[in-house]
């Protein structure tokens, strides 16, 4: 994971509603240059319109969020995807992810699960929700203990308080849904969306 997050500072978290809206916005990502995409499970057009950019979008490298089951690891692996985000982590989550061929970016939000999933061997961790759970003191008072972990924090991030986070030392990455709002996307406003991916993937440097 941290081989394919490094140099990527803003994770896109996007929710497909329409599958028809699934490879313009992932086009339009890409083009303001953000080729790392995260698709959340949570609408009946994910599954196909994760299919879609798979097989359509040459140059995204696409990942299921909100996995939160064994069998959605395997649906990640069958629809070619090359990484998956769950919310969470469970020990039958973390063992299906110990058997996929694909990599877990597995979600924590307290010492003890970062513990729980270093033992399993997890290095990188999505810290969510992110401004709920304590927010950029929270993540910065982690990196004592655990300096060797990366984080990618998702949740309650936008432009008002992205540096707050992309500042800190072991945060390798955000994940943002700022980019692709539903408004934009509904209205197919493809435009508007790749210049909010290229101003995002302008940050932190």
């Amino acid at each position: 994971m941290r081989d394919l997050l490094a140099g990527n500072t803003v994770i896109p978290v996007i929710v497909i509603d329409r599958v028809e809206d699934a490879v313009p916005l992932a086009k339009a990502l890409i083009a303001g240059g953000l080729n790392v995409l995260e698709v959340t499970l949570r609408t009946e057009a994910a599954v196909e319109g994760i299919r879609q950019i798979v097989q359509h979008v040459p140059g995204a490298i696409v990942g299921t969020g909100t996995v939160c089951t064994a069998d959605q690891v395997k649906l990640s692996e069958d629809l070619g995807c090359q990484f998956m985000v769950s919310p969470g982590s469970t020990d039958k989550l973390l063992a299906a992810a110990a058997d996929s061929s694909i990599g877990l970016l597995p979600g924590i939000s307290s010492a003890t699960e970062m513990m729980r999933c270093m033992e399993q061997g997890y290095q990188d961790f999505k810290f969510f929700p992110a401004e709920a759970a304590g927010g950029a003191a929270m993540i910065k008072s982690l990196y004592g203990p655990f300096s060797e972990a990366r984080i990618c924090p998702t949740g309650g991030i936008g432009l008002h308080n992205v540096m707050e986070y992309l500042s800190l030392p072991n945060v390798i990455c955000v994940g943002g849904s700022w980019i692709c709002p539903a408004q934009l996307v509904r209205e197919q406003r493809w435009d508007e969306i790749e210049q909010l991916a290229r101003d995002a993937s302008l940050l932190g440097q």
